[in-house]
């Protein structure tokens, strides 16, 4: 039961409503954490026991550092002098960063085991078969969602080992914050402030959420069912079949699949902050008009926010002041000057991060190739930073500029463009066959001669450009300060209810669906 079906959205979503805002106030928690569970076991069966535990689990680890810390806190009291109080807290900080360390080994091992052990293994087998030697295969069934929630319950903890807050001592609020229904499958990932007071507090249902909520869910359907769904087909193709393709389609395969990829995403995010709106809940966003950015940075701040957030509060920022980089950094700065020494910071900072967010989207070489590909062109731009800076001072170029913002823009989206290749590609090896044809076979021309109107019609492209360009132009208004649907939740109700039906409208006449059509799975529930 995804939660882009007609079961969830007509039948599930709204009895969940009702009986959130039948019960108590202060049962509605447990209305949202029997429907988490229940939903949970709807695509994932009895794997529901293993986000139970790591709920319990995390829950636990939190507890035991609180305890940790009033114990030091009881034992400073006794102490009679600064220098014993600051032993006693670093006896103390020890047990604390042990506990964490456990926690956080303990979930990524389980992630590491289900989603890597086979990947590592088959390729450790490669190199053990000269010597007769061969690790066994798992036979692992993959927990849907197990990449969110235990990244989330992972920031939780360090969290609170940071005293960024204190432990949460009701087991049911942790446990719902980590299963929440809309998010399990998709994201975002949220830290422990973001939505648990939200989800406990049981406030009741009011319209307005309900209005904003539909109309969050509409647009999402609309990108997903009426843009996503129908490039779903093109490039499935071309991706399947590519020695059959000229290198033009193949460069039209990867523009088509980043759109694909950030209809469907983006849509199944406004699905999620819709549906947690509809019970007061907000939920953080995800995207931020991707496609405006100026450079390969700016796009990951821009896109799926959540997870570049999370490795930049656990990953990056920790990297960046831990004894390895800061010693490095100084004996650098002597050594080999300023300049080097902030390239290399830079490196050792950016490396586990893209390692990281290469591997989190699965077990393959591509995957890390994805991974690599980003760490090397933001590496490069750190480094070459400066030296632009110079060259515009030299040329006398204003690099506010509008036409080279222009630019930046463009050679931002050959980026992305080309890492989405990559990224959708059966393997590596593919992934250059797909690339290196685009200069060896290229003919503009065989778009035309060849396109395959068995998959796409006529009308099919113009519903797919159409929803493109409408998705372009909310996105520009919102980039310069014009937000639609904030304008539309404030408008007259004639109004407002003329667009709710004139959306709803839209999508049973332009959505992808009935004959001819399957039902598309959601690409990122598979990491």
């Amino acid at each position: 039961m995804a939660i882009h079906t007609n079961l969830y959205l007509l039948v599930f979503l709204p009895l969940v409503m009702l009986a959130y805002q039948l019960v108590p106030r202060k049962m509605r928690w447990g209305v949202l954490l029997a429907a988490s569970y229940a939903l949970y076991i709807s695509f994932s069966s009895f794997l529901v026991l293993l986000l139970m535990a790591t709920s319990f689990f995390t829950w636990k680890i939190a507890l035991w550092m609180d305890e940790i810390g009033a114990q030091c806190a009881l034992k400073q009291k006794e102490c009679t002098d600064r220098k014993q109080k600051s032993e006693v807290k670093k006896d103390f900080q020890k047990k604390r960063v042990k506990v964490l360390r456990l926690g956080v080994l303990v979930l990524l091992g389980i992630l590491f085991y289900v989603n890597y052990y086979n990947f590592v293994a088959e390729n450790v087998n490669i190199f053990l078969g000269v010597l007769g030697a061969k690790l066994p295969m798992a036979r692992v069934m993959f927990p849907m969602g197990i990449s969110f929630y235990t990244l989330e319950a992972v920031g939780y903890m360090a969290d609170v080992y940071w005293e960024r807050y204190p432990a949460e001592k009701h087991l049911g609020k942790v446990a719902l914050f980590l299963s929440f229904f809309p998010q399990i499958m998709e994201g975002p990932i949220a830290r422990f402030p973001d939505t648990a007071d939200a989800l406990f507090s049981g406030e009741p249902i009011k319209m307005d959420n309900i209005s904003e909520g539909y109309l969050r869910i509409i647009w999402g359907l609309s990108k997903k069912m009426i843009v996503s769904d129908r490039l779903t087909l093109l490039t499935n193709q071309i991706f399947n079949n590519h020695k059959e393709y000229h290198g033009s389609f193949i460069i039209m395969a990867a523009i088509a699949y980043t759109i694909q990829l950030y209809m469907e995403f983006s849509g199944s995010i406004d699905i999620v902050i819709g549906s947690g709106k509809m019970f007061g809940v907000t939920i953080p966003e995800n995207f931020n008009q991707p496609f405006s950015a100026q450079s390969a940075a700016e796009f990951w701040r821009r896109w799926h926010m959540s997870l570049g957030n999370w490795f930049k509060n656990y990953l990056f920022y920790p990297m960046t002041v831990s004894p390895l980089v800061k010693n490095w950094s100084k004996k650098a700065r002597k050594k080999y000057g300023k300049y080097w020494s902030m390239v290399g910071t830079s490196a050792m900072a950016l490396f586990p991060v893209w390692v990281a967010t290469g591997v989190w989207h699965g077990a393959g070489w591509k995957y890390l190739f994805y991974g690599m590909y980003y760490f090397v062109i933001l590496l490069l731009g750190v480094a070459l930073e400066p030296l632009k800076e110079k060259r515009y001072q030299k040329l006398g170029i204003d690099p506010n500029a509008p036409w080279l913002k222009t630019l930046r823009i463009l050679k931002t989206w050959v980026i992305i463009f080309t890492g989405e290749l990559f990224f959708n590609a059966k393997t590596l090896t593919i992934g250059f066959e797909m690339f290196f044809s685009i200069f060896g076979n290229f003919h503009i021309s065989s778009i035309w001669k060849y396109w395959p109107y068995d998959l796409l019609s006529e009308g099919d492209v113009c519903a797919i450009i159409g929803g493109s360009i409408i998705v372009w132009i909310i996105g520009f208004l919102k980039e310069h300060g014009w937000d639609a649907r904030e304008k539309i939740l404030h408008a007259s109700t004639p109004a407002r209810w003329s667009v709710f039906l004139a959306c709803a409208f839209a999508l049973l006449l332009f959505g992808a669906y009935g004959t001819g059509y399957q039902p598309v799975d959601l690409i990122y529930a598979g990491f």
